[in-house]
C-alpha cells in the first residue's frame, strides 16, 4: 500500500477507525486508538530484534530437559513438574517420537517496561493478537510511520511457519472465540485459497496440508476434531503447528530457569551469555510446592521454610504475583493471577490456600512484581473530538516467527504490540479502556497535530 501522509493527529486516528475490517478484530471488544505508534528507544529496538532467537533457544533447550528428565539423564523431578496434574493420554502424546524435536512456530513473551529495564513475565506459545498486531502494523504504515517489523512483517512471518504445506487450516476452539475475527482477517490477507478458519468439527483434512492449533491442551476436551488432528500430526500425513506439548503451555519454566540444581545443564544448552541474558530479563520465579523441606532448608530467594509463611509477609514485602502456570481455562488473560501488594491479608491468604490445596493438580507460581514504568501516551477521543493525553503502564508483545528446519530454523520478529493501559490498573490485559498501538523505534519525529 502506498503510504498516506496524514499530517492531523484526528485525521490519523479517523484514517485508523474507519479501517476497521468490517467484521472487526476482536469479538466484542474495543481499544481507544492511538494518534501515532508507541515509540522504543532504539537499545530496546534492537533487543527486540535479537530476543527471538534467544527465546527459540530456550524452547529447545527447555524441550530437551524434559526429554532427558524423562530418560534419567536429568532430575525425574523436572517431568513430574510438568507434567503434573495432566491426563495420561496427554502425556503419551506430548512424549511421542512424532514431536521429539517440535517446538512452537509462534513466540510471544509478554514483556513489562520498567524503570529498570524489560521484564518478561510470561511466554505465551498459542498467542491472541496475530491478525490485530498485523493490521495495526498495516495500518499505521500506511500512514507513513515505519514500525518495527514492518507493514508486513506479520503476514510474512506468519506464512513462513508452515512451509510449503498447499491449504493451512486455522482451528480455533470456542474457548478461544473472542480471536476468530482477527484470524479470519488475516487468512483473508494471506490468500483465502490457501488459509482457511476452521470449526472445530471440521475434519476433512488432506496429506501434506498444516493445521494451526488456536486452542489451549486444557481445552482439547471441547475440540471436537482435536483427536484427529493429533492422529494425523502424529502420523506424518499433516504438519501441526504448536505442537501438543503441555510443556510449552506452563508459566513454571521460568521456576526452572531459575532453579540452582538446573544450572550446569542451562549453560551448557544456552551458553553462558544467552543464559546470564535471560536470567537478566525474567523476574525470579518459584514453584509453589509443598512438599515438606527439611528442618534446616529455607526456600531460596524468599527465607522461609514452609510455603504457609508466605501469608505472613507484610504488604510491602509481598511484591509478589501469583499465577496459574498452566492447563486451566484460569490460565490465560488476567485470570487467575494476583498481586500480593494489591491485596488484603484475608485475601492474599485465601489465594495462597489456593495455590497450595491445588498445587499437584493445577500448579500455581509466584513471581517477583517489577512496578511497570509510567509512560505517556494519547488517543484520540472520537465523543469528545479531542487528542486525549494518558498516562499509562505498557505491556509489549513482540511477534517471532519461527521459518525453517532443524538448525537452520530462525526465528524472526514480525511486529511488536503495545498495550498501555490507565497507570491506576494494577495488571496489564487488553481492555476498553486500554490504548493498543504498534510500536516504533524512536527516532524518526512524530507527525505534528
Amino acid at each position: 500500500m502506498t503510504p498516506t501522509l496524514i499530517q492531523s493527529a484526528a485525521e490519523r486516528a479517523g484514517f485508523v477507525r474507519d479501517h476497521l475490517p468490517p467484521q472487526g478484530l476482536f469479538q466484542d471488544q474495543h481499544w481507544r486508538v492511538a494518534t501515532a505508534p508507541f515509540p522504543l528507544s532504539e537499545k530496546i529496538a534492537r533487543e527486540f530484534q535479537t530476543l527471538g532467537r534467544l527465546l527459540l533457544q530456550y524452547y529447545r533447550a527447555i524441550n530437551v530437559l524434559h526429554r532427558q528428565s524423562i530418560a534419567g539423564k536429568q532430575p525425574a523431578w523436572v517431568a513430574e513438574w510438568l507434567e503434573r496434574g495432566k491426563p495420561q493420554d496427554l502425556i503419551e502424546l506430548q512424549r511421542d517420537a512424532a514431536f521429539k524435536n517440535d517446538v512452537p512456530r509462534v513466540i510471544r513473551p509478554d514483556v513489562l517496561l520498567t524503570d529498570t529495564g524489560l521484564s518478561i513475565i510470561e511466554l505465551d506459545s498459542v498467542p491472541g493478537g496475530i491478525g490485530l498486531t498485523a493490521w495495526l502494523n498495516q495500518t499505521y504504515s500506511t500512514l507513513g510511520f515505519p514500525v518495527l517489523g514492518g507493514g508486513e512483517g506479520v503476514h510474512r512471518g506468519f506464512a513462513s511457519i508452515f512451509g510449503e504445506a498447499p491449504t493451512v487450516h486455522i482451528v480455533i476452539s470456542e474457548e478461544a472465540a473472542t480471536y476468530r475475527p482477527e484470524m479470519l482477517w488475516l487468512g483473508d490477507q494471506l490468500g483465502s485459497p490457501r488459509f482457511k478458519v476452521q470449526p472445530d468439527s471440521f475434519e476433512q483434512f488432506a496429506e501434506g496440508d498444516a493445521v494451526y492449533r488456536f486452542f489451549e491442551l486444557f481445552d482439547i476436551a471441547n475440540v471436537r476434531n482435536a483427536e484427529r488432528i493429533f492422529h494425523l500430526a502424529r502420523s506424518g500425513q499433516i504438519r501441526l503447528t504448536p505442537p501438543p506439548k503441555t510443556i510449552f503451555e506452563e508459566k513454571m519454566i521460568f521456576a526452572l530457569l531459575w532453579n540452582r540444581n538446573l544450572q550446569s545443564f542451562w549453560r551448557q544448552n544456552l551458553g553462558d551469555a544467552f543464559f546470564k541474558r535471560l536470567q537478566s530479563l525474567v523476574p525470579y520465579t518459584w514453584l509453589v510446592d509443598p512438599t515438606p523441606l527439611p528442618p534446616n532448608a529455607a526456600i531460596p530467594e524468599l527465607n522461609l521454610t514452609d510455603w504457609q509463611q508466605i501469608k505472613t509477609l507484610s504488604q510491602r514485602e509481598r511484591d509478589l504475583i501469583l499465577k496459574v502456570s498452566g492447563f486451566s481455562p484460569q490460565a490465560w488473560g488476567a485470570r487467575g493471577v494476583y498481586l500480593g501488594s494489591d491485596l488484603s491479608l484475608p485475601d492474599w491468604s485465601a489465594a495462597v490456600d489456593k495455590a497450595i490445596d491445588g498445587a499437584h493438580v493445577s500448579p500455581f507460581v509466584l513471581q517477583r512484581y517489577h512496578k511497570p514504568s509510567l509512560v505517556q501516551s494519547e488517543y484520540f477521543d472520537f465523543d469528545a473530538q479531542r487528542v486525549t493525553p494518558m498516562p499509562g503502564r505498557v505491556r509489549l508483545c513482540p511477534y517471532y516467527f519461527v521459518a525453517g528446519e532443524g538448525d537452520a530454523a530462525r526465528a524472526e520478529l514480525g511486529g511488536v504490540l503495545a498495550t498501555i493501559c490507565p497507570a491506576d490498573k494494577k495488571i496489564i490485559h487488553g481492555m476498553r479502556d486500554a490504548i493498543l498501538a504498534p510500536c516504533i523505534a524512536q527516532g524518526p519525529p512524530v507527525p505534528p497535530r
